[in-house]
């Protein structure tokens, strides 16, 4: 072990490709002295190579092994190794690519990605030291280091980050370490992609950092906590993403990047102040209340939007009518959930996101619930449907709306949209809210609802009352529970549907 706590790099071990010599006697292996090409262009074509089958290659061919040594790709992941159960504990991980780095030269290195998600890797601080020493050399494009459960912090130096190291790294991303920047570091000239997961760093660092990042275009920070106000510096001219994810202390993110074109918040609401919105095209944010805030605020504040994904989980107001316009937004995108979803809430009031989008092409609304609290369509089934003056939708093309129930107001929203886009090409209803097992995510469908009655009323509210509304130009999709996973329930679907029908029509008699 080095003085400084760190392990050397270990001799060559078992079980890699390319571990045994290449002079065993018995049972020896004949090379293929490969192609005859030019040495860069082979070069080339084995960078491309994922790691493992790089290192194939480079166990039956001369050409192929001398590149090995040099491969400037040095990905390590549970992907690129193809992990099995003995990688659980992380301790062939490490050995495996403390092989890896034995061998390699540290020259070329392009691409150098870490990623311990989903192992226990308690004992990487012993090797991480060593590693980056072979990997992080001037020349290098990309470092990538998210050491999700290492035993101890690992706190990343400074002194790491040279002069050549700096002028040609265009990607760093951080995770589950100490990063800690000084105003001495110096610029990092070519530095075009910045993400920060859980990593432990101070307001006055992070400014620092991003000071010295003139060419920074897209900036990443997911769970930074010891961060309470956030100051994006004008300096950052060609910064066009700010994403930010999660963050408990998080009170105040102010931006003076001139260029700002994606927003992306997602965590407790924060007290957020841009210097310059007229470049804003697209935002993605979630919060309480967000619904009413954007319709009442974005207008005047964000008045070029053409995306805007919102999504709240306890919304209690309803959305406002107001005069203002989303004058070029094409595409929203409206997710209402939680436990503290109002029973009063009207789904019709989203209305007021249609009259005030006149380029309107894309709708997607995600309604969620554990139990549908909103006034059913059935509870009186002679009741009129509300109507509002016509609006004219003429550019929306397509409307989704997922978790579709029988909520009166949300068959009310449904009908006035038939009604008035005459250029709707597809509307998509999907009784079901949460992962199907087509979709590869589980083993079996998972639904938010936990009212199992609820999905076959949605699907009988639209039969009833919308269906024969929409053109035959309009292609319908009317998505129902998966059968394999909700016989009982398709079962129901059939009992209520013929029983409502027979109801409905002695109910008009």
């Amino acid at each position: 072990m080095a003085d400084d706590g760190s392990t050397a790099l270990e001799g060559k071990r078992k079980g890699l490709p390319c571990e045994q010599d290449d002079n065993t006697q018995a049972g020896k292996r004949v090379r293929y002295s490969g192609p005859d090409l030019p040495e860069d262009i082979l070069r080339h074509i084995h960078s491309l190579m994922p790691l493992r089958d790089a290192a194939r290659a480079a166990c039956v061919s001369n050409a192929f092994l001398h590149s090995w040594r040099c491969h400037p790709n040095l990905i390590f992941n549970s992907k690129e190794f193809c992990f099995k159960k003995e990688y659980a504990n992380g301790w062939n991980f490490c050995s495996k690519i403390n092989h890896i780095l034995t061998n390699h030269s540290g020259i070329g290195v392009k691409i150098f990605r870490l990623e311990f998600w989903g192992l226990s890797i308690y004992n990487a601080n012993h090797y991480l030291k060593s590693w980056l020493q072979v990997a992080v050399t001037p020349g290098i494009e990309e470092l990538t280091l998210m050491l999700f459960k290492v035993k101890r912090m690992y706190r990343l130096r400074c002194s790491l980050l040279s002069d050549g190291v700096r002028d040609t790294i265009q990607k760093l991303q951080l995770g589950f370490c100490a990063f800690h920047p000084t105003a001495e570091l110096g610029p990092f000239r070519s530095l075009i992609n910045l993400h920060l997961h859980s990593v432990r760093i101070t307001e006055d660092e992070l400014g620092c950092f991003l000071s010295n990042s003139f060419a920074l275009q897209r900036l990443k920070l997911r769970w930074c906590n010891q961060i309470i106000c956030l100051n994006i510096p004008c300096v950052l001219l060609q910064l066009s993403s700010l994403k930010v994810y999660g963050w408990e202390r998080l009170k105040l993110i102010e931006s003076n990047a001139p260029n700002l074109s994606n927003l992306s918040l997602h965590g407790n609401q924060v007290k957020l102040i841009l210097g310059e919105t007229l470049k804003l095209k697209s935002v993605d944010m979630s919060h309480s209340n967000l619904v009413s805030h954007a319709r009442a605020n974005f207008p005047a504040s964000m008045p070029n939007l053409e995306t805007l994904a919102i999504s709240s989980c306890h919304e209690m107001i309803n959305t406002p009518l107001l005069p203002t316009k989303f004058l070029y937004l094409k595409h929203l995108a409206i997710s209402l959930h939680g436990w503290m979803l109002s029973p009063s809430y009207d789904y019709f009031s989203l209305v007021s996101f249609l009259d005030a989008s006149p380029s309107l092409e894309t709708l997607v609304l995600n309604l969620s619930q554990v139990h549908m609290q909103q006034e059913s369509i059935f509870k009186d089934p002679t009741s009129h449907l509300r109507q509002m003056p016509e609006h004219p939708l003429d550019h929306l093309k397509s409307v989704k709306i997922a978790g579709f129930s029988s909520a009166k107001s949300l068959v009310e929203l449904t009908c006035h949209i038939v009604k008035n886009a005459a250029s709707l090409e597809c509307l998509t209803l999907d009784a079901f809210y949460g992962f199907r097992c087509a979709d590869k995510k589980s083993k079996r469908c998972y639904v938010i609802n936990e009212d199992l009655s609820e999905p076959p009323r949605a699907l009988l509210a639209i039969r009833r009352y919308i269906e024969d509304k929409v053109p035959s130009t309009v292609k319908l999709n009317v998505v129902e529970p998966c059968s394999r996973c909700h016989a009982k329930e398709c079962v129901y679907v059939a009992l209520m549907l013929l029983f409502t029908m027979d109801t409905c029509m002695a109910l008009m008699r």
